[in-house]
Parts: C-alpha cells; structure tokens; sequence
C-alpha cells in the first residue's frame, strides 16, 4: 500500500481545451476536495458514498475560479484503490491550474509522474504489465496499436504469463517435494513429462516474444531514415508522409542541412521518420556537419528509405548512397515519377531487392509503399487480440524465461540432478513474477512510473 500522502495533479493536456481535470487521491482527497469545491446542494464531500457527481463551483482563496463538477469515487473501488476526487472545469490552462493550486494549499502534495497508476500497481488494482500498457493505450497512433494496448490492460497478456508460470510452478513442486521428502512415497516427476513441459512452455513464450517483434512497427514505431544525395526530393516524401509541410522544399540543393524528425502513420504502421541533409561531399562546414548526422541516422535505423531521381542519370553520388545502405532493411525509391524517367531502375534493381516509383508532388506510389513496408517488417500477421508485450522490459523478463527453460532442458537431457533443473525452473518463474511485478524490484517500478506523464 502506499502511504498516507494524498497528491493532486492536472490530469488533463497542458493546452486549453472543452474540459480540465484536476485529480486528487488519497486518504484526505474528499477533504481537500471539499475545501476547495462547493456543492450547490450544499453536500459534504466527506460524507459522500461515492459514484456521484456533484456540480458547484470551485473556489481559491475564498473567491470563486469557475463553475465545476466534481465526480467523488471511494476506495476501493476506484482508479487507484484510494479515495478519489476529481474536479471538472472549463479547460483554460489559467483555471485549471488555479484549481490546482487551491487543491495544493488545502492539503494534498503535487503527484509525481504516473503516481495515480503506480498507486492504482500498488494497491492491487492492476499489475506492472497491465500499468505499463496504459502509457501504451494513450500514446497508441492507431487501431491494431491501440487494441493491443487495451488487451493488455484488460489483462490479457498476464493471463497467458501467468497460465506459463504455473506449468513451470507445478515441475517445481514436484521436484520439490520429491527433493525434500525422499522417504515419502512421492511419485517422482519423470524426466520425459519435465522436458515436455519446459518445452511447451518456451514454444508458448517464443511465440510471445515474435508477435512483439513483428507487431513493433505498430506498437512503438521503427526508426527510419531517409536518404539519398541533395535535391532528389527527400524532404518532399517527408512532407508526402507527414501530411503535411514538415520539411523545407526547394529547388536549391542542400535545402536541409539538420536532421528533420516526425513521427508518421504508413498505414498501421508508426514510422519515427527522420529527413536528413543530402550525403554528398562538400566543403562548406555546415552541410560537412548535416552530412555526418545523417550517416549517425543511416547506421543506426531500422527501415532506410533511399531516395533517387528518376528524372536524371544515375550519378556517383547515387550509387555510394546505395553502397551505404547494404545490409540494411531499404527501400529505394525512384521519386518525380510523374516525369520522363531516365534513370537506370536495372542498375538500381541490382542494389535493391525493393524498388518502387513514386511521386511526392502527387502521391503516385504511396499506396505501394506501405503495403511493401509492411511485409517488410512483418505486420500483415500481428494480430492485436493477443498477448502482447508492451515494451523492452517486459520482452526482457520474456527472453530470460526462455533462456532458464532451455538450460533445464539441456539439464534433462544431459542427465545431471533434478534439483539443478529446479533452479532453472525457479529461475524462469521468478523472471515471469517481474514481469507482471509480482517480484519486481522498488527500483524497476519507479523507473517505470516515471516514464509516465503527470497526472496519469
């Protein structure tokens, strides 16, 4: 449980808006709440049963800020497991954190980052998993991501983490017992029945770590990279898959000289896209500086979008981008397809195994490329109703497990000790208990929580 400290926080957008929210949580939340909010019924908060919205208004220093709601929730059965208030106001930055400030003087302490959701941890409401997947579910960029967020909040994930973790449970307490009692008559758990549960067990994991790697262009976004020498059109497919203006067009080369980033939808899947200066050599300083970034970006992405000019002859400019993007997941395309072509697609064909004709002035390709793009990484299979992980971490705890299983299969069949193969099984139910925070320690759960925004 957490401690008796009652914190409030704006858990709406720092922008103005139809609505600001101002929540508070804690053993005294309903008597800060009432110190600051009055009921037009002339209600007392403290004596609220809870599930009800009262409307009022909300008040600082004595003098009215605005007209309000305040919705009254009691523990346990509320977000965080604790008593609850939440105030409702016209969603001026200026009202809301006045109404904050009121809530601060009146008794509660600023929340930290993700303290209500560490609360909800810590109390019992959710586990680590279904926690984390909240930050998930509100940073989700569409449909498949969002549901597989929601279903790992549902607790979709810990229920097939937790089916694993008592397989491996039941070999342990067999194991254990026939350890532990040897003049007892315990049936001892046959070598066969332990390889076959281990195994089935990793295959069931392995399976889960694969959907989180395919299905990560949807969840999190790739980092991809656009490259090609100056003035073939990079910044104009960035604008082509931002929507928008994102990057300066000209005709001038070596327009971008930075490294311009947008995150941006390829159909279901987040590209964390960067345009990068024209790689060329030069001897102007700044474009010299532009130049190396976008190597730093080559090397270090995911997805390369090689961008050449196919209204013009191949030059060697062109084929050492191509050279740098070897080894690399690319796709090369061939923009300004909406004039005469002369470019050698067979010489480009020959570095590429992927090549498509586009046009960023008037989206011919677009559909191509994100239908290649998704076979590429792998998403056309992701299916969000599964379990899924949420992130490094809990793909960690994962691969650990595996890794603790298949050194007790190797233990089975090399013949040593069954209370070796315990430890091994030990070990991969400890990893699973962090991953849905059942062992994790102090130290994994702030790191996590204080990923979070304030006032979630």
């Amino acid at each position: 449980m957490m401690n008796d400290k009652t914190v409030a926080a704006i858990s709406t957008p720092n922008a103005p808006g139809g609505i600001g929210i101002i929540r508070i949580s804690g053993e005294r939340a309903l008597e800060v709440a009432g110190r600051i909010f009055r009921p037009v019924s002339g209600a007392r908060l403290t004596e609220s049963p809870g599930y009800r919205a009262y409307f009022g208004s909300a008040e600082y220093g004595g003098e009215k800020i605005d007209e309000a709601v305040c919705l009254v929730f009691r523990a346990p059965n509320s977000y965080t497991g604790e008593d609850v208030a939440e105030i409702n106001v016209h969603g001026g930055l200026y009202i809301t954190k006045q109404v904050l400030r009121a809530a601060l003087e009146a008794g509660a302490s600023p929340a930290g980052p993700g303290e209500f959701t560490k609360r909800a941890f810590l109390n019992g409401k959710r586990d680590l998993a279904s926690a984390e997947s909240v930050m998930s579910l509100i940073s989700a960029g569409g449909k498949q991501a969002a549901a597989a967020a929601l279903n790992t909040m549902d607790g979709r994930l810990s229920r097939q983490i937790a089916k694993c973790r008592d397989e491996i449970t039941g070999v342990c307490a067999s194991l254990s017992a026939w350890v532990d009692y040897p003049d007892e008559e315990i049936e001892e758990i046959s070598t066969a029945q332990i390889k076959e549960t281990f195994e089935k067990v990793k295959k069931e994991l392995e399976e889960i770590i694969h959907r989180y790697d395919s299905g990560k262009a949807i969840t999190q976004g790739i980092d991809t990279v656009i490259v090609g020498k100056p003035n073939v059109g990079k910044s104009a497919v960035m604008n082509m898959l931002s929507g928008y203006d994102r990057s300066i067009v000209t005709d001038i080369a070596g327009t971008t000289r930075d490294v311009v980033e947008e995150r941006v939808m390829l159909g279901d899947i987040i590209l964390n896209i960067a345009d990068t200066a024209g790689m060329h050599d030069t001897e102007n300083p700044v474009e010299t500086i532009g130049v190396g970034l976008a190597q730093k970006r080559l090397e270090r992405a995911t997805l390369v979008l090689a961008v050449f000019d196919s209204s013009s002859s191949l030059t060697d400019e062109d084929r050492a981008v191509a050279r740098k993007c070897r080894d690399k997941i690319t796709v090369a395309l061939l923009n300004k397809s909406d004039l005469p072509c002369r470019a050698d697609r067979e010489e480009i064909e020959r570095e590429f195994k992927n090549v498509i004709e586009v046009s960023a002035l008037t989206g011919e390709g677009f559909d191509t490329l994100r239908d290649t793009v998704a076979d590429l990484l792998s998403t056309r299979d992701f299916d969000p109703g599964s379990a899924c992980l949420t992130g490094e971490r809990q793909r960690i705890c994962c691969m650990d497990a595996v890794g603790y299983l298949a050194e007790g299969i190797a233990a089975v069949e090399s013949g040593v000790t069954l209370d070796a193969v315990n430890v091994c099984a030990d070990c991969a139910v400890n990893s699973l208990l962090e991953l849905t925070g059942e062992r994790a320690t102090e130290t994994v759960v702030n790191e996590i929580f204080s990923r979070f925004c304030v006032g979630k």
